[in-house]
């Protein structure tokens, strides 16, 4: 019988850095992200789930924290606490302002689109300077139109014979003020997302339409609607999470604390507050989660209202 030989396993192929480059550079060239995403992303998010459920103030140093379980989510979900009436405040001026600017925003694109298309460049442009002006400017302009003395608006009034009106000051008007700005500042962002999504529907849709005899409120109603469905999602999305995270506008006119009687406290103001002039960073993480919770909360509400079967089983 012959015998078998082993055999001699294959050479490796010697290190060279071209294939270090092969094999390693793309994951070194993708680490930056990775790292900065850990450091400033992940690790302030955990840190802050880890401080909800602790009493810890920044003068006691790292470390110095005390355990206390859901005390400071029972403490925010009390009946007595400032968190509820911050949380209406904030809904309530998300509807206020978020409502009228789709309104606006998506019959001003259909007009835009269809009847001022010559125009429609220097109009997206006129019309997105307020969602890139600085909130500090705005709010010193708004300021200044809302004041009871020698603002604009009460001197227009002032000539039709009304008495002058505390537009930041009456705790029933301070959330239609807030309301006016956010809406003036991001109606124009939301007409420029509507003709971006009107853009993408041909035009054969439209003449066929119009070959079938339909008027303009017909291609608006059965054509234009369905079709923006996911760019109305998506606009609505955003103007969920930004009117639940509402904070430049009404700390720039009201101050930290939200006017006369905090009728214009927002939850994020009153988060801000709790965290950098109470100290109260347990207490502060806590609210922050929900908070968060409601904005998911509303998101999959709009998720299910623009499903494709629109929310029908």
């Amino acid at each position: 019988m012959s015998q078998r030989t082993p055999t001699s396993a294959p050479p490796r192929a010697p290190w060279n850095y071209t294939r270090f480059q092969q094999r390693f550079a793309p994951y070194l060239f993708v680490s930056p992200f990775f790292l900065l995403f850990a450091v400033f992303g992940l690790f302030p998010l955990l840190f802050s789930l880890f401080l909800a459920f602790h009493l810890w103030s920044p003068l006691d140093g790292v470390g110095n924290w005390k355990f206390v379980g859901f005390e400071n989510f029972q403490l925010a979900l009390g009946p007595t606490d400032m968190f509820w009436k911050s949380l209406k405040n904030t809904v309530w001026i998300g509807l206020l302002s978020g409502i009228p600017q789709h309104l606006v925003a998506l019959p001003l694109a259909f007009i835009i689109h269809h009847s001022l298309r010559r125009f429609q460049g220097t109009f997206s442009t006129i019309l997105f300077l307020p969602y890139i002006t600085n909130a500090v400017a705005i709010a010193i302009v708004f300021a200044t139109l809302y004041s009871e003395r020698l603002g604009i608006l009460n001197y227009l009034g002032g000539q039709l014979g009304l008495d002058p009106v505390r537009w930041l000051g009456d705790p029933n008007l301070v959330p239609y003020s807030v309301a006016a700005v956010v809406f003036w500042r991001y109606v124009g962002w939301n007409t420029v997302l509507y003709l971006s999504g009107l853009q993408a529907i041909s035009e054969d849709v439209y003449e066929a339409a119009t070959v079938d005899g339909a008027n303009g409120w017909q291609k608006f109603w059965y054509i234009t609607l369905p079709l923006l469905r996911p760019m109305m999602f998506y606009a609505f999305t955003l103007t969920i999470v930004g009117s639940m995270q509402l904070f430049e506008e009404p700390f720039m006119l009201l101050n930290d604390g939200g006017g006369s009687g905090g009728a214009g406290l927002t939850s994020a103001m009153h988060i801000f507050n709790t965290a950098f002039r109470d100290l109260d960073m347990g207490y502060a993480s806590a609210m922050s989660w929900l908070l968060f919770l409601a904005i998911f909360t509303l998101s999959m509400l709009n998720n299910y209202l623009f499903s494709r079967d629109g929310g029908r089983r």
